[in-house]
């Protein structure tokens, strides 16, 4: 049997002594990056953050991200009580929200999209709808299909003698928001009355919760009329109709009439808090809206703060790529590149 030497046993013992710290390494690596994160809000959202939640955590083993989509209101509860490590929302966080945070928050647009009104008329595939109209039919001093003034802008349309039916959401929801905000900024009447809001007292209608209780009613209910995101309409294949827009063009909800409308905004305040419904623009989709991620400033946790901070610039280098094939507009480079900044301030 050959001898085996000190010297040589001594020098298997340092290369094995080094791999194994080279293991023991890149473990302690592995399960510093092995984080769960919670986050809840916002449902206009949800598929696209499905989607980037299931790529982010397929390309970071052990890094799961559980996001609810509980609505804006719930997200912006959630996150301002330090419950979640973000939120998600469609509505403004208003002056109040955010002194009375617990935590500091940056609210970071994500994706735009835009808010349609569907309908079911008897024999009608599609209409179009002046924003004076669309607040009267909301606020109840429109209540037939066969009106003049919806004739007005519908010549060829058999519009039938049928009672019109509002349909609202019943619960908050930053989709109210949305659609309010417009209706609020086109109508007097309406900003006098009901206002802006993501829950409000409605004039007439009855109430669906979610996105699938409204399209539930309009399917069911004839003459009926309601509002859901673009990517719900589109999915569904449920009629919606065209909008006139601040420039008095007809458009129909589309990703490049959102990225019109986003384009209005020419110095983005430096807290991202901004509206984009009734936009200037010939071909600007005058219901078209960001959506944020409530993101603090520098989180209770500093690993979960760490992981959260490497998803933010890859949503934004590698998941804005995607969005379109959601009906969600991507974000305008300008923008992209300031919220790297932003993202990369956090702690």
């Amino acid at each position: 049997m050959k001898k085996v030497s000190w010297m040589n046993f001594g020098g298997n013992s340092k290369k094995i002594a080094c791999v194994t710290a080279v293991v023991l390494l890149l473990v302690a690596g592995g399960a510093a990056q092995a984080q769960k994160l919670t986050g809840a809000g916002a449902t206009f959202p949800y598929p696209i953050y499905s989607k980037w939640f299931s790529e982010y955590s397929a390309a970071h083993p052990g890094v799961e991200i559980n996001y609810q989509s509980i609505g804006s209101g719930g997200g912006i509860k959630q996150i301002t009580s330090g419950l979640v490590d973000f939120g998600a929302s469609d509505i403004i966080m208003t002056d109040d929200q955010i002194a009375a945070s617990k935590v500091k928050i940056v609210a970071l647009p994500t994706v735009l999209g835009a808010v349609v009104p569907i309908f079911n008329v008897t024999g009608v595939t599609d209409l179009k709808f002046a924003p004076d109209v669309l607040a009267d039919i909301f606020l109840g001093k429109i209540s037939n299909w066969n009106d003049a003034r919806i004739a007005k802008d519908n010549p060829g349309v058999k519009l039938p003698n049928e009672t019109i039916n509002v349909v609202h959401r019943a619960e908050g929801s930053g989709t109210t928001f949305i659609f309010t905000d417009y209706l609020a900024k086109v109508s007097k009447d309406w900003a006098n009355g009901p206002g802006k809001g993501s829950a409000l007292n409605w004039p007439k209608g009855v109430g669906g919760k979610g996105n699938e209780g409204v399209a539930g009613y309009i399917r069911q209910l004839p003459g009926s009329i309601g509002y859901v995101e673009l990517i719900y309409a589109m999915q569904n294949h449920i009629s919606f109709g065209e909008v006139k827009n601040a420039s008095g063009n007809w458009v129909k909800a589309s990703i490049a009439g959102v990225t019109e409308a986003a384009a209005s905004v020419k110095q983005m305040p430096a807290d991202y808090r901004v509206s984009i419904t009734n936009a200037p623009g010939a071909e600007a989709y005058p219901i078209s809206s960001f959506t944020w991620m409530l993101v603090p400033v520098k989180s209770a946790d500093g690993a979960k703060g760490k992981v959260l901070k490497d998803f933010l610039n890859w949503m934004l280098n590698n998941g804005e790529n995607e969005v379109s094939s959601l009906y969600y507009a991507p974000l305008p480079k300008a923008l992209v590149d300031k919220e790297h900044v932003s993202v990369n301030n956090l702690q």
